[in-house]
């Protein structure tokens, strides 16, 4: 065997934003106050999700779902990322790479199912209204989301395993501030048709499907409320689904860009990520997280009633 292909990495390397020093403590700055907005406002809404009996509903339990999601994302990455920019500490080791992505990948690739069947509920609620108690029971949603979560995790264990088992020639330096996928497989020294095929059965299970359920989702209600005679029905379903749509939007918005393109010819390209494609990833994994619980509590009268109740409450002396 060739004694390259026997080469085992100790570590790796996270280049961040070593090409721009200057910078890097703002970035610091920037990311850290952006962090804590994602656990303090992810919290609060799991917490009044939790104590808030007129948020025990379907819709409400996924947006709990969805907010513990973007906590541990973000803390999979994030913390890592603000040593790097602060103490110049720029490697991480080949298992820690590996956990890294791991988390990384089986979050996003849950949130994308999550979005999807939140979609659902809102067809169900909307379309059909006096059936949605029976089909969207109890038994159901938790049946929904513990899916999301099971598919996401054997997934990322997939992609995961196929891409940290490939040699790669004593290239440890990775152009990013994580252990992201693709910036990964640029460093492998073998052929990545497996890695390509299997992200690409990825992309139609995670990114195309679920985008075809919220579609679909939303053009039978939006055909439904057209046909509401009530402009307050109108108004009501219209801001039930406002959020979640403008979340939907965001998210897959920046997905799509990472994701939907594994080409070999860029995987075996030049191997300079570009910064715009950096800030690209740093607002998928942290600005959209910071987003969420921003627009469900704007946009949601009853998220921001409870919200609002939660904050006003005083401790008993």
């Amino acid at each position: 065997m060739d004694k390259i292909n026997q080469t085992f990495l100790l570590e790796f390397l996270l280049l961040g934003l070593s090409e721009y020093p200057k910078i890097e403590i703002v970035y610091f700055v920037v990311i850290l106050s952006m962090y804590l907005v994602v656990l303090i406002g992810n919290g609060v809404l799991i917490t009044a999700s939790i104590f808030d009996s007129h948020l025990h509903s379907p819709m409400y339990f996924f947006l709990g779902n969805l907010s513990f999601l973007d906590i541990y994302y973000t803390s999979s990455s994030v913390p890592s990322t603000l040593v790097s920019l602060i103490s110049k500490k720029r490697n991480i080791s080949f298992s820690g790479c590996a956990v890294q992505m791991f988390f990384g990948f089986a979050m996003g690739s849950t949130e994308c199912l999550l979005l999807g069947m939140m979609a659902f509920d809102r067809y169900v609620a909307i379309c059909n209204p006096l059936r949605y108690p029976v089909i969207m029971s109890k038994v159901v949603y938790i049946l929904m989301a513990s899916v999301s979560w099971l598919s996401g995790g054997i997934n990322s264990i997939v992609q995961t395993s196929l891409a940290m088992r490939l040699p790669f020639c004593e290239n440890n330096v990775i152009n990013h501030f994580t252990c992201e996928i693709l910036a990964v497989l640029k460093l492998a020294c073998t052929d990545i048709s497996l890695n390509i095929i299997t992200m690409m059965v990825s992309n139609m299970a995670f990114l195309v499907l679920p985008l075809l359920v919220i579609f679909f989702s939303y053009m039978f209600i939006l055909y439904t409320i057209l046909r509401m005679n009530s402009a307050t029905g109108r108004h009501k379903a219209f801001s039930t689904c406002s959020a979640h749509l403008t979340v939907v939007i965001i998210f897959y918005g920046t997905i799509l860009f990472m994701y939907a393109k594994p080409k070999s010819q860029e995987l075996h390209g030049e191997n300079k990520l570009q910064a715009s494609d950096k800030l690209i990833s740093l607002f998928y994994g942290v600005v959209t997280p910071m987003l969420n619980p921003i627009i469900y509590s704007l946009r949601n009268k009853d998220v921001k009633a409870a919200v609002k109740y939660l904050l006003n409450q005083k401790p008993i002396q």
